[in-house]
């Protein structure tokens, strides 16, 4: 989810030179790969089902729960909220804008081109990050059982719980 969301920055910093989150104002009318990779990476940091990264908090929170850390599941369920309402208005901003209510770095923004030295390997990393992202929340049972069973076996582990 991370390296989608900074895939997608780079990406556009390298075509605008901007970082501004500002200058997102209206991309999906200029780069689509762009606005629906960092919009799916965002929400699955947000935690928004069926992302990845919803099932990731759901087991983290479960572990911090059966383990009594009370306080710090309900601090990080908090920030989790927090975080989805800045991650949905990114969102927002790239997508609901009028043409006219494009970012001045968005109506100059150059043609796509990734022929450019880097970016093929760059958009392969997006693409690959947003397909994990997205597939691995819709297969997320077999992938933590498979990653549990895979665990359970582990000297560490074993001395751990025993």
């Amino acid at each position: 989810m991370n390296l989608g969301a900074f895939a997608c920055i780079i990406l556009f910093s390298l075509r605008t030179g901007s970082d501004r989150i500002s200058d997102y104002a209206g991309l999906y009318q200029k780069d689509p790969l762009i606005t629906l990779g960092l919009s799916l990476c965002l929400l699955s940091l947000g935690g928004i089902p069926p992302m990845l990264g919803f099932f990731g908090k759901i087991y983290l929170f479960f572990a911090g729960w059966a383990d009594g850390q009370y306080l710090l599941v309900v601090v990080g369920l908090l920030t989790s909220v927090v975080s989805i309402y800045y991650y949905i208005s990114v969102i927002k901003m790239m997508v609901v804008k009028e043409p006219q209510e494009a970012s001045e770095v968005v109506k100059a923004y150059p043609s796509i081109n990734w022929s450019l030295p880097g970016l093929p390997s760059l958009r392969a990393a997006l693409v690959g990050c947003v397909i994990v992202t997205a597939v691995g929340g819709i297969l997320s049972s077999p992938l933590f059982t498979w990653a549990s069973q895979s665990v359970a076996g582990t000297p560490i582990l074993q001395a751990t719980l025993g």
